[in-house]
């Protein structure tokens, strides 16, 4: 009987762990996806469609929007937009976030995230830098 040196078996456990660790992420980073898609998928089907990113996206604003004065400051948007995008979703140039600005940025990240041009996301497109940047507006 031949025995195994310790390093190889060392080399072996590592050959085997390594996928397994990254199949482990994938299926995390999946599920989280699947996640986010069952919260805000309010007609079932596994896909997000504008509508339905806006109606999310209107909860965030309103729970976000904490002194009812009908605009999130950057403090209020606890970093979920740059102070870039800030500047340059804010179209009255007043250093807030309305409603409908907030509603326009939704809108625009949607169809960025959007990119087999379908009308919907799915968690494959959610996965993607366009797709969580979405996804910060909505929870």
């Amino acid at each position: 009987m031949r025995r195994i040196q310790p390093t190889t078996a060392f080399v072996m456990a590592a050959l085997v762990a390594v996928p397994l660790s990254a199949a482990s992420d994938a299926w995390a980073r999946s599920s989280s996806a699947s996640k986010e898609i069952r919260a805000i998928d309010t007609d079932n089907d596994g896909t997000i469609d504008l509508k339905e990113a806006q109606a999310a996206g209107e909860a965030t604003f309103d729970k976000l929007e904490k002194d009812k004065d009908s605009s999130l400051t950057a403090k209020e948007l606890q970093g979920r937009v740059s102070k870039k995008d800030l500047r340059t979703a804010d179209g009255d140039h007043d250093g807030t976030m309305d409603k409908k600005e907030y509603d326009a940025l939704v809108e625009q990240r949607f169809k960025a995230a959007d990119t087999d041009g379908d009308g919907t996301l799915d968690a494959k497109e959610l996965k993607k830098p366009a797709g969580r940047s979405l996804l910060q507006l909505l929870k």
